[in-house]
Order: structure tokens, then sequence, then C-alpha cells
């Protein structure tokens, strides 16, 4: 009888069925039990490994994708390491119009997994030219034979979380989540999962995280895009300044707002005192969750799911860097760990 030494035909294979971890200390403070479900685990290192390989699946039955075509998407780095990496093993072309808010390791990172990458303003309107919507869509125009993924208005999106984040969600918290708290980027994450959950469970509670300097938690009130709402801010893959439809604003519940700094310091919390390295929008969302905490949201009987979305190393030269912290206003001696570098001579 042969045993299943886990060996995987491709790093494809490794997409989904992340773990569940309890997060203990970093929670210890308040009511209810809180879980992470981490997406560092996939083998691109973020959730956007499921969009990926989903949509990029499905444009292949469609005959939309054929061999030799080339892949466009727009990025603030995630999804496009996913979409490079499906990519070279689909043999795709893939180019990529990315935000200059995201970090340089995500840059570099796209740029060692073959892409393409074109590097464009992050504080311009959706509609400006230079925008990495616009950029996108032109290149789409420009090249023959390439497919635009648009991931903010792609269906398959919400679709890729429906279908895998969703029930393993369900699965791994034996139905007795109370609460999804997720980053609303695309929202294809949080509206996916939250749409399987809802039909299993109607009472669980999706709370989206948002940023100051986004649009979509005003939106999601009041259903007016307000152009005021919307000002630079530093998080990345968190928040808007347009509204995707790949987002089921019905299915959330509220959205709460974090801001640049709190959320770059929880992160930094997360690692010290979880082991677990996650990025920044993890931050983002754990933040999210002190917050919701003091205002009451949860008691003893909350069983609360928070998606980290991404890994650490891809922020080395942003949160966890003490020089990019300081450079931001962020740095605070009182809040810093006590961790000293001694070279020895």
């Amino acid at each position: 009888m042969k045993h299943n030494l886990g060996v995987y035909q491709n790093v494809l294979e490794l997409i989904g069925n992340t773990p569940m971890i309890k997060l203990n200390k970093i929670t210890e403070h308040l009511a209810g039990e809180f879980y992470t479900k981490f997406e560092g685990f996939n083998p691109g290192h973020s959730t956007k490994d499921r969009i990926a390989h989903h949509i990029i699946e499905q444009a292949e039955r469609k005959g939309i994708l054929k061999p030799g075509d080339t892949i466009i998407e727009t990025t603030s780095g995630n999804t496009g390491f996913s979409m490079a990496m499906v990519s070279i093993i689909k043999g795709y072309e893939c180019i990529l119009a990315v935000s200059s808010k995201s970090s340089n390791d995500k840059i570099d990172m796209l740029k060692s997994m073959g892409a393409k990458v074109y590097v464009c303003p992050a504080n311009v309107s959706a509609d400006d030219s230079r925008s990495y919507y616009n950029v996108a869509k032109r290149l789409h125009a420009e090249i023959a034979d390439s497919v635009y993924i648009n991931q903010y208005f792609n269906e398959l999106n919400t679709e890729a979380h429906y279908l895998s984040t969703g029930p393993e969600i369900w699965e791994q918290t034996d139905g007795k989540i109370t609460h999804l708290v997720a980053a609303s980027g695309t929202g294809g994450t949080i509206s996916g999962a939250a749409k399987y959950l809802k039909e299993q469970n109607p009472n669980i509670k999706i709370i989206g995280v948002d940023a100051y300097g986004s649009v979509l938690k005003k939106f999601h009130e009041t259903g007016v895009l307000d152009p005021n709402e919307s000002y630079p801010y530093r998080i990345e893959g968190l928040g808007k300044n347009l509204i995707p439809t790949a987002t089921d604003f019905e299915i959330i519940d509220k959205f709460e707002k974090v801001n640049d700094g709190d959320s770059a310091h929880r992160a930094r919390e997360i690692a010290l005192t979880e082991g677990i390295f996650a990025g920044y929008t993890s931050g983002a969302a754990m933040q999210a969750v002190m917050q919701l905490a003091e205002k009451g949201e949860f008691d003893e009987d909350s069983k609360v799911v928070v998606v980290f979305p991404d890994h650490g190393s891809r922020y080395m030269t942003k949160v966890y860097s003490d020089d990019w912290m300081e450079e931001q206003g962020f740095f605070d001696s009182e809040k810093e760990p006590q961790v000293a570098i001694e070279y020895i001579k």
C-alpha cells in the first residue's frame, strides 16, 4: 500500500485549505474567541492565489484564454504576484499595472516572477489616464491576444471565495463562527466568503474593514460615492476610490475604518505576540477587531474569524522597517519593541 507523501504536480495544487489559527496573547483581554484565517500559507503568500487560479481556469474553459495569450491586470501587488505565478505554470505572458503605493518588495517580487510591470501614480483619480486602471485598459487595447482580468469588476473574483474560502471557514469553525472580519479592497474575499457563510447561518455578522481615505464605508451607509471621502493613505490592498462591482454591499453588515499608523503598529504586534508574520492589511484587520471590541461588538459567546490576507515578507521596507515607520511619523519609542541588534567585530 502506497502512502501519500504529499507530492504535488505544481505549486497551483497548494492553493487554498489555509490554516485557521487561534489568536491567544493579542486578544487575551477581549471577550470571546478569536481566530485568523491566515492566507499567507498559500504558495503565493496571499489570498489572491485563489482568484488568480480560478479566474484563469474559467477563462480557459470558456476559450477566452488561449496558449500564447497575454494576461493583463491591475494590482496593488498580491494579485499581480498570483497572476504571474499562475501564468508561469500555464505558459502565459503577464503584464501588470501596479500602484506606486505598493512596496518595493512587492514590485521586485513581480519582476522576479517574470512579469512586465508598469508602476502608476497612486494618488490620482480612477479616471486619470495615468491611473493603473486606465493604464491596464490601454495596454489591453494595444496588445493583441491579451485578456484583461479586471478583478474589481469580475464576478469570478467573488465566486472563487464562495467556492473555497467560505466553505473552509465554515468547516474549520464547525459552523460556530459568529463574526467574520475581513479587509475590503476589491471586495471579493469578504463578499464571496460572506455569501457562503450567510447561506449556512444568516445570523453571522459580516464586518468589512475600510481605510480612512477610502469611499467604501460611506457608500455602504448612504449609497453615495462621495469624492470628499477619498484622499491619500498608505495601507495597501484596502479600501478604494471607486466602487468595485465585485463587492456585495448588501451582504456586509457594517464597515469599520482604520488609520495607517495604528494598522502598522498592529501588524508588528501580531508578529511579536502570536509569532505570525502577517502583512500590513492583516494589521488593519486586527486593528478593526480591537476597535470593534472597544465598542462592545463581541461577548463571551463570540467566535470571531479575522482574515489575515498576506504574509509580512512583502512589507520589509515598510511596516517592518524602523526607518520607514519613522519617515511616516508612526515610530513611537514607547510602542516599539525593545529588540536590539549588536554587531560583533
